[in-house]
C-alpha cells in the first residue's frame, strides 16, 4: 500500500511499508516522517531521491542519522548525501518494489522518476515533472527537454498511477478551464477535483490515461484539437510538440 505523508503546504512524500521498514521518496520534511514512524514503531529503511530541490532533500540528512536507511538516487544527482547511484535504465530493490530509474530532465537537470510494479498496477513516483492536470516548472530544462521527458512518460502503460510531489490539481485545472473553457475533459475533471478536495480526500494517484485525456501540457504534445485551440490563440507559427507545450507552460507561468 503507497501512501501520502502530507508536508509543507501541499508536498506529499509518498510512502511504503516493508519488513525492514518504510520506504519514502523526496522526504523534504524529517518530521512529519518521523510522526509516521513513531506512529506505525517503523524505522525508515530507505529513501528515493527524484532531484535536488531543498523541499524533497531537506530532511535526508536528520533521517539518515536516525535510522541510517538507504538513500537510492541519480548518479547524476546534486543532492550530495546518496548511498547509492544509479544509471539510466537501472532497476533498484525498494522495500518490495523493483524500480527503474528514468531520467526526466526539465524542471531540473538531475530530475529522474522511478518506474515499476505492484501486483496491483505500474507506478510512477515522478517528483515535480508531471502533476496531476500540469507540470514542472522549467528551472533549468528546456522546453524541449521536458516536452521530451513528458513524451517518454507517455509512453507508460495507460494504467499506470502517478504519484507527483505535490497537491496542485485544483490549480492545475482551474488555469486549464480559463484557457479553454469549452473542453469537455477538462470540466469533468474539475469537476471530479473540486469534489474530492471537498470530501478531504487526496486527488492523488492519478492514472496516466486520466492525464492523458485532461492534461493540457500532455495534450500539447499529441492532441491535434488542442494544438489546433493553442494556435488559434496566439499569433505565432507553431511546428513542434514542444513549441505547442512551451505555449502552455510559458501561459502558466505568467498566470
Amino acid at each position: 500500500m503507497i501512501f501520502p505523508i502530507p508536508a509543507f503546504q501541499d508536498n506529499y512524500i509518498w510512502c511504503w511499508p516493508s519488513p525492514a521498514g518504510l520506504w519514502v521518496v523526496d522526504p523534504g520534511d524529517a518530521a512529519a516522517v518521523e510522526r509516521l514512524a513513531s506512529k506505525l514503531n517503523h524505522a525508515v529503511a530507505g529513501i528515493l531521491v527524484t532531484h535536488h530541490h531543498p523541499d524533497h532533500t531537506a530532511g535526508i540528512a536528520k533521517l539518515a542519522e536516525k535510522w541510517s536507511p538507504e538513500i537510492i538516487g541519480s548518479q547524476d544527482s546534486r543532492f550530495t548525501g546518496l548511498t547509492h547511484t544509479v544509471a539510466p535504465e537501472e532497476t533498484v530493490e525498494a522495500g518490495g518494489l523493483s524500480l527503474k530509474m528514468l531520467p526526466v530532465p526539465g524542471h531540473t537537470l538531475d530530475h529522474v522518476a522511478w518506474f515499476g510494479h505492484t501486483p496491483e498496477y505500474p507506478v510512477l513516483f515522478c517528483g515535480d515533472t508531471l502533476f496531476s492536470g500540469g507540470c514542472g516548472r522549467l528551472f533549468e530544462g528546456s522546453a524541449e527537454q521536458m516536452a521530451a521527458s513528458l513524451l517518454r512518460l507517455m509512453e507508460l502503460p495507460d494504467e499506470t498511477r502517478i504519484f507527483p510531489a505535490h497537491e496542485y490539481t485544483l490549480a492545475n485545472y482551474r488555469f486549464a478551464a480559463r484557457c479553454f473553457p469549452e473542453d469537455p475533459a477538462i470540466q469533468a475533471r474539475l469537476e471530479e477535483v473540486e469534489s474530492t478536495l471537498a470530501r478531504g480526500a487526496p486527488t492523488l494517484p492519478v492514472t496516466l490515461a486520466e492525464e492523458k485525456r485532461a492534461n493540457v501540457f500532455l495534450r500539447a504534445l499529441a492532441d491535434p484539437a488542442l494544438q489546433a485551440a493553442i494556435q488559434q490563440k496566439t499569433e505565432t507559427p507553431l511546428k513542434h510538440p514542444a513549441d505547442f507545450f512551451a505555449t502552455i507552460r510559458a501561459w502558466k507561468d505568467a498566470a
